[in-house]
Order: C-alpha cells, then sequence, then structure tokens
C-alpha cells in the first residue's frame, strides 16, 4: 500500500496554475517521471510549466489549428518560440476525442464513440477529460512512451487545476491507458 496526498481545489480555474504546477512537479521527483504533458490553448499555461518543471521534458499541447474557427491557431506565435526556447516541445494535432465524430455529430445531429468517452470523463472534471485526452495525442505523436508514467496537466477553462499520474496508451488502445494517481482537482 502507498499513501499519495491529492489537493482538491475549492474552484476550479487558473488561480489553481500556481500549487498545480508544485504539486506535479513534487510527485514527478518522487516517482523519477521523466515527461510530463500539458494542456494550453495560447501557451500561458504551457510556458508557465515549462519554467517550472525544468528537469522534466515538458510536452505542451495545443488546441488542433481549426478549432475556434476555420484556420485559426489559438497558440501564440510568441509563446510557441518561447515554450521552445526553454525546452518544451509543442504539439498541435486533431484531438483524440473529437476527430471525426465531432464532424458527425455537427452533420448529422449524433453522437459518436469518442465524444461520448469524453462525456463520460468529464463526470470527473473537465481536467481528467483533458489530462487523459492529450496523453493519447502525446502518444500517438510519439513525443511520449506507452510504458513509461507521466504526469498530465490540464485545467477548466484556462490555467490548470487538474493533474494526474498516467500510463499512457495510444488512441487506437484507449482502455489500456490507466489513471493510477489523482494529485489534484477542482472538487466540484
Amino acid at each position: 500500500m502507498i499513501e499519495v496526498q491529492s489537493v482538491y481545489f475549492l474552484e476550479p480555474g487558473s488561480a489553481n496554475t500556481g500549487k498545480t504546477l508544485e504539486v506535479a512537479k513534487k510527485r514527478a521527483t518522487e516517482l523519477g517521471i521523466k515527461s510530463i504533458v500539458v494542456a494550453s490553448t495560447s501557451g500561458e499555461t504551457g510556458l508557465r510549466a515549462v519554467k517550472a518543471l525544468g528537469n522534466c521534458r515538458v510536452v505542451v499541447v495545443t488546441h488542433a489549428a481549426g478549432f475556434p474557427a476555420a484556420d485559426v491557431e489559438e497558440l501564440t506565435p510568441q509563446n510557441r518560440a518561447q515554450i521552445v526556447e526553454n525546452g518544451g516541445i509543442v504539439l498541435t494535432a486533431t484531438h483524440a476525442f473529437g476527430g471525426v465524430g465531432r464532424a458527425v455529430r455537427r452533420k448529422l445531429n449524433t453522437y459518436q464513440v469518442d465524444e461520448i468517452i469524453a462525456h463520460t470523463l468529464r463526470v470527473f472534471g473537465q481536467g481528467t477529460k483533458v489530462a487523459c485526452e492529450i496523453v493519447l495525442m502525446a502518444a500517438d505523436a510519439g513525443l511520449i512512451r506507452t510504458d513509461e508514467d507521466v504526469i498530465s496537466i490540464a485545467g477548466t477553462a484556462s490555467g490548470a487545476d487538474t493533474a494526474l499520474v498516467i500510463k499512457p496508451a495510444n488512441t487506437h488502445d484507449f482502455f489500456e491507458l490507466k489513471v493510477k494517481e489523482l494529485l489534484c482537482k477542482p472538487r466540484w
């Protein structure tokens, strides 16, 4: 048996980013985890993570290009450049839980398996869903290994408020992904 402390935030959101990064860094050190995957839309959270977690390999996963509107990328060029300059890796790719299935929903008004999985994971919080999704995306891109645990950091709307220790899997092996530890998340 092991005991691991979990932090539960009273409110979700970016006010928890500093503490989330602190908790993740501490647990990564304790477990010898080498890779941390971080969700970031504009790049602000990704840049904070790269600076705070410099002893780890940090993969910053952004929204897919075209997510908010056709041909729009939300990651700012300045933040992308600073993330890379500070040793981070940026991944912009199709969302594991919202690719072709989302197109089917939009066109035919019916949900597909990927979005049903996303809605199911959201019962644990938006950050939990995103933390699982970005690990799949990073594994599919070959940026993390599936035989080494990672810490995945995500949030609710903006910033970071969720951190999980995860055994990664590729999207086509989704049910091999294992959430091993819940380090922090909003309580609601």
